[in-house]
């Protein structure tokens, strides 16, 4: 009676494990975007609205672009990012030969970058006074849920069920709790009367810089291999 008791529960470990399992997205690109309302209790009529970070990745390595706020066309910054490390390239130029920067630039560590999309291993504040919401749809896509409701700030988190993992998280703690990726976060400041939105959208298709960049490395490197 144990033997055939045994491989049902395997069974049950083999799938429970493998619905888990996360999957790398290999390429791609995911755009930082806030929108700021000012007077938030009388309406939502007063908007500002910024493009934080155009984030492009090809593997493990990460072309960001940081849009200019004024002229939101042009790039004020192009960062080369791989592992923990952050390399300033030239905006005006797209033949970057990614391979040799690391020999001709002293990296900065990404946690230590101001512009852009942050990177930080910091946990959300007052994270294990949370409380679940219900699920909800938000353009089409189901998010679980929950809040955080401090004396200055009340706060909301949306995050997308998937075992699909890009090379940025918002929060990576959250995510790996939920199982899922932090797409949106809704926050308002009761003493400024500030609502802030933080949304990360993930695309498929790369940004034409980093597609430029991206490109030109890749003929390079095939050069090479022949």
């Amino acid at each position: 009676m144990k033997k055939i008791l045994i491989l049902p529960y395997l069974l049950f470990l083999l799938v429970s494990s493998s619905c888990h399992k996360e999957i790398q997205s290999e390429k791609g690109g995911i755009d930082i975007i806030s929108n700021v309302y000012f007077d938030a209790s009388m309406g939502l009529d007063k908007l500002q609205s910024f493009h934080l970070s155009k984030i492009n990745y090809s593997g493990d390595s990460i072309i960001e672009l940081v849009p200019d706020f004024t002229f939101p066309e042009l790039n004020k910054q192009v960062y080369y990012i791989k592992d923990s490390l952050c390399y300033s390239l030239d905006t005006e130029s797209n033949a970057v030969i990614l391979s040799e920067i690391s020999k001709k630039q002293k990296p900065s560590l990404i946690r230590n970058k101001k512009e852009g999309a942050i990177f930080s291993k910091e946990e959300i504040p007052n994270y294990r006074n949370r409380k679940k919401l219900s699920d909800t749809v938000l353009f089409n896509k189901k998010y679980k849920r929950f809040e955080i409701n401090s004396p200055w700030n009340y706060t909301r988190f949306y995050i997308y069920p998937t075992d699909t993992i890009l090379p940025y998280s918002l929060y990576r703690h959250a995510e790996n709790d939920y199982k899922g990726r932090l797409e949106r976060i809704d926050s308002y400041n009761k003493k400024t009367d500030i609502f802030v939105t933080l949304q990360l959208l993930p695309r498929k298709n790369w940004d034409d810089t980093a597609k430029e960049i991206f490109e030109f490395n890749h003929f390079l490197k095939s050069r090479k291999s022949e």
